[in-house]
């Protein structure tokens, strides 16, 4: 059974800084393409950033010079260090897992989520 756990979230002032990380179990996050997504109230779920097996990384173009994602293969792990934050940072933050299973086809697999507000 696969798990992606989050963990980090909460309430941080505008310009201020918060790490999430989101734990998996079930799957190799070095096998597999993570990313953080985003949702704001109203909105759609938008990519905040991800990693891929290789070690590619992208970017939203809102979040490039102020987040960092990460990956930890020994501890099975992902990170997003939230730097200079601003309100329009809020939203619900959930981990992501993107895989392809010989046999099965595309997999995806969500977390359930972490609150982070920015207040101004």
């Amino acid at each position: 059974q696969v798990q992606l756990v989050e963990s980090g979230g909460g309430l941080v002032q505008a310009g201020g800084s918060l790490r999430l990380s989101c734990a998996a179990s079930g799957i190799a996050v070095s096998l597999h393409r993570m990313g953080w997504y985003r949702q704001a109230p109203g909105k759609e779920r938008e990519l905040v950033a991800d990693i891929t097996s290789g070690g590619s990384i992208n970017y939203a173009d809102s979040v490039k010079g102020r987040f960092t994602i990460s990956r930890d293969n020994t501890k099975n792990t992902i990170a997003l260090q939230m730097n200079s934050v601003k309100p329009e940072d809020t939203g619900v933050y959930y981990c992501n897992a993107k895989g392809l299973r010989v046999g099965v086809g595309r997999l995806e697999y969500w977390g359930q989520g972490t609150q982070v507000t920015v207040s101004s």
